[in-house]
C-alpha cells in the first residue's frame, strides 16, 4: 500500500492484491522500464490530443499567434499551403483587419460608438440562430464531407461557426464527434481571438490529467510530474507555449528514470528552459556579439551583457541549493560560461543551438575551479587561491567548441556533494515526509554520489529504506489536488471523460498544471495543500462527483461497492449502511480510518431526508469517503 500510495497516483480497486501476488519487487522492476509496459487504454485517450505528439513546429503551425497572423498580414510571412491550416490563418486575418479597422494610423482608437448590451445579445442571437443553420446543413451531410464544406464556407460565416458560444454544445459536440483530431484542432484554433496557441497548452493540461489516471506507466508519470515541477517552466511565457509540450516529453519523461547529469543537461539545452529564465538573452560583454574583436583594433565595445536568472536558479534550485556554497561572484561566472547557449530561430520552433560569437571568451573562474574554453577543468588549490583578475580575457576569442565550457560546469553540478545532499532531500520530502528523517538523507546523498546520480538506484534505496517501510511514515502526506484528483478517479475506477473539467476544477483548487510562475514550482507539502477552504473544495467536487453532477461525468458507485465486496475477505456486522461504508473505506483508502471520519459520516448520513432512496445513500457515502482528511493522505 505504501508503495502504490507513493509511486503512483493512488492505487486502484485490487491493485495492492496484484501487487502482492506479482511481487512489489517484480512490480518495481516492472516499472522502473516503462517502454515494456503496454499502455492501449491511455494511448486511446491521448489519440483525441493531437498536439501532444505534435514537435514545436508543428505545433506553431497548427496554433499560430497574433505575431504570427500579423507578419502575414504584414506580407512578411506567408500562410500555410495546407487547406486545414490555411483555413485557420484566413479566419485570424480576417478578425486581426477588423481589429485594425477600428484603429487610427497612430494606433488610437477610431471613435465609434460602443454597442449597447442589447445590441450585443441581439447580434448574439443572430449568430446563434446562423450558425444552427450552418450546423443543420453541416450534419445532413456524410461525416468524411463535412470538414470540406466548412472550407468552403465564406470566412465570414466560418467565424460564426466556429465563434464560442454560438453552437449549442450539443451540436459542437455532434460535429467534433466525427471529426478527425487535425479536423478538431482546426476547428478550435478558428474559434480563437486572433491568438490559439493557448489550445495547446490545454490539451497538454489534459493529457498530463488523462496519463495520471489511466497510464499503466505510473512510475513514470510519477516521477515526470516530479521531475518538471523540480525543473519548472511556466507555460504561458514567450514561445513556452509552443515549446512546454516537447519540453515535458521529450526533455522530463524522457529522462525522468535516467541519469540526473543527462536530465540537468537537458533541461539546460532546452530552448522552454532558456526562454524561461531567458539565458537565450544573455550575451558576453567581451563576445563578438558585442562588438568586440581582438583582431579589430577598430572595433567598438556594446553596451549588452549578461543575464544572470538561469546562473542563478542551476544552483539555487536544480542542483546545489541556496546553502551550496556559491557566492554572488559565482552566479555571474556560471552566466558567462553559459553564454553563447541559446535558440535555432525561437519563433519558428527551433532547437538548442551554441552561439560562439555571443559566448564571453576565455578561461572563468567559478565555484573553487578554472575552466578553460575548451572545457579542461582545473580545482583550485585552497592554499594557492587565483583571483578574477588574473583571467583576463585579452585577446582571446570565443570558438565552436566553447560550448564544452558549459557542458564541464553542468558536469560539476550534477556530480556535487551539495547537489547529492540537495536532490536527496527533495526525493526524502516528496516520498516519505514533510520533514525528512536525516540518516535517510545522508544514505540516499550517498547513494547518489556512488551511483554517480542514477535515478533509478537512488529510488530503489529510497523504497527499500527503513524509514520508507515505517508505520510512521504510512499514510502521512498529504495529496496535492492534481494527486487527489487523480487519485479520485483511480480509486473509483472512474473512466475520465471531459479532461478539460478536470483540467479547469485543478485551476480553482489553486494547482493549474503547467502555470507555477515562479521556478521553485508548486510546494509539495501539507502546510501549501491542507486548510478548511481546501478540505470544503475537495468535498464538494467529491459531492458533484459521485452525484452525476460534474461535466456529465458518468460515475458508478454500485458498480465500485460490488468489486469491493467481492475481494473482501470477510464482512463486518452493523447495518447495511456500515458494511457499504466498510467496503468503501477498504476499496478506496485501504488505510484504517480515524474513528472521528466515521462519526462525522454517521452524523451525516442521520441527516438524510426521509424519502433519501439507497442509490441517494450510496452516493452520499462515497462522496464522504473521497472528501473525508483520511483520503487527502497518501
Amino acid at each position: 500500500m505504501q508503495l502504490l500510495d507513493r509511486f503512483t497516483f493512488g492505487p486502484t480497486p485490487g491493485q495492492v492484491d496484484q501487487v502482492i501476488a506479482q511481487g512489489s519487487d517484480a512490480w518495481l522492476a516492472q516499472q522502473m522500464q516503462p517502454g515494456s509496459i503496454p499502455d492501449p487504454i491511455l494511448a486511446r485517450k491521448l489519440g483525441d490530443l493531437p498536439t501532444v505528439g505534435m514537435s514545436t513546429q508543428q505545433a506553431m503551425t497548427v496554433f499560430p499567434d497574433r505575431p504570427q497572423i500579423s507578419a502575414v498580414a504584414n506580407e512578411t510571412s506567408e500562410p500555410p499551403t495546407d487547406p486545414l491550416l490555411h483555413a485557420v490563418f484566413d479566419v485570424q486575418y480576417t478578425k486581426l483587419m477588423k481589429e485594425r479597422d477600428k484603429k487610427k494610423p497612430d494606433g488610437t482608437t477610431v471613435s465609434v460608438a460602443e454597442p449597447t448590451d442589447a445590441e450585443k445579445a441581439a447580434q448574439k442571437k443572430l449568430d446563434q440562430e446562423k450558425a444552427s443553420r450552418l450546423f443543420g446543413d453541416l450534419i445532413s451531410l456524410p461525416k468524411e464531407q463535412r470538414m470540406k464544406a466548412i472550407l468552403a464556407l465564406p470566412v465570414e460565416d466560418q467565424i460564426v461557426l466556429t465563434g464560442n458560444g454560438n453552437l449549442k454544445d450539443q451540436q459542437r459536440n455532434l460535429l467534433f464527434a466525427d471529426f478527425n483530431p487535425r479536423e478538431r484542432d482546426a476547428f478550435i484554433a478558428m474559434s480563437g481571438q486572433v491568438s490559439s496557441s493557448g489550445n495547446l497548452l490545454n490539451e497538454l493540461t489534459q493529457a498530463r490529467v488523462a496519463r495520471d489516471i489511466l497510464t499503466e506507466r505510473q512510475l513514470e508519470a510519477v516521477m515526470t510530474a516530479f521531475w518538471f515541477n523540480h525543473f519548472n517552466i511556466y507555460a504561458p511565457k514567450d514561445s513556452d507555449q509552443w515549446y512546454t509540450t516537447s519540453y515535458e516529453r521529450d526533455v522530463i519523461r524522457r529522462n525522468a528514470l535516467g541519469n540526473f547529469r543527462d536530465l540537468l543537461l537537458a533541461t539546460a539545452q532546452s530552448p522552454a528552459m532558456m526562454v524561461y529564465l531567458d539565458n537565450w538573452l544573455s550575451i558576453g560583454p567581451d563576445s563578438l556579439a558585442n562588438g568586440v574583436n581582438p583582431q579589430n583594433p577598430k572595433s567598438k565595445k556594446g553596451n549588452k551583457g549578461l543575464n544572470e536568472n538561469y546562473g542563478r536558479e542551476v544552483m539555487e534550485l536544480h542542483t546545489v541549493g541556496v546553502n551550496g556554497g556559491y557566492t554572488q561572484a559565482d552566479v555571474t561566472s556560471l552566466a558567462a560560461i553559459l553564454t553563447g547557449w541559446g535558440i535555432d530561430q525561437p519563433n519558428n520552433g527551433g532547437g538548442f543551438q551554441f552561439d560562439y560569437k555571443r559566448h564571453e571568451p576565455g578561461s572563468k573562474l567559478w565555484f573553487g575551479y578554472v575552466i578553460d574554453d575548451k572545457g579542461n577543468v582545473t580545482k583550485i588549490d585552497p592554499g594557492k587561491p587565483i583571483s578574477a583578475a588574473s583571467l583576463t580575457v585579452g585577446n582571446a576569442v570565443a570558438t565552436p567548441e566553447s560550448v564544452k565550457q558549459g557542458i564541464a560546469a553542468l558536469n560539476i553540478l550534477a556530480n556535487a556533494p551539495q547537489t547529492a545532499r540537495f536532490i536527496s532531500t527533495e526525493l526524502a520530502q516528496y516520498f516519505v515526509a514533510d520533514d525528512p528523517p536525516p540518516a535517510l538523507v545522508d544514505r540516499l546523498s550517498q547513494v547518489f554520489i556512488d551511483s554517480h546520480g542514477d535515478i533509478k538506484t537512488i529510488l530503489r534505496a529510497l523504497i527499500t529504506s527503513p524509514e520508507f517501510n515505517s508505520r510512521q511514515y504510512f499514510h502521512t502526506k498529504v495529496k496535492t489536488p492534481e494527486e487527489f484528483i487523480a487519485s479520485a478517479f483511480r480509486a473509483t475506477a472512474t473512466d475520465p471523460q471531459n479532461l478539460g473539467a478536470l483540467a479547469n476544477q485543478l485551476n480553482t483548487m489553486g494547482m493549474p498544471l503547467f502555470r507555477a510562475l515562479p521556478p521553485t514550482g508548486y510546494y509539495l507539502t501539507a502546510d501549501r495543500w491542507m486548510n478548511s477552504t481546501a478540505l470544503v473544495d475537495r468535498l464538494n467536487f467529491a459531492y458533484q462527483l459521485t452525484n452525476g453532477k460534474f461535466a456529465n461525468q458518468k460515475f458508478d458507485a454500485p458498480k465500485l461497492v460490488a468489486s469491493g465486496l467481492i475481494a473482501l475477505p470477510h464482512t463486518p456486522t452493523g447495518t447495511g449502511a456500515d458494511l457499504t461504508l466498510h467496503v468503501l473505506e477498504e476499496t478506496m483508502i485501504g488505510a484504517p480510518v480515524s474513528t472521528q471520519t466515521n462519526v462525522l459520516i454517521d452524523k451525516q448520513l442521520a441527516q438524510q431526508p426521509a424519502n433519501a432512496t439507497p442509490t441517494d445513500t450510496l452516493n452520499l457515502l462515497t462522496a464522504l469517503v473521497l472528501g473525508s482528511p483520511d483520503f487527502q493522505l497518501r
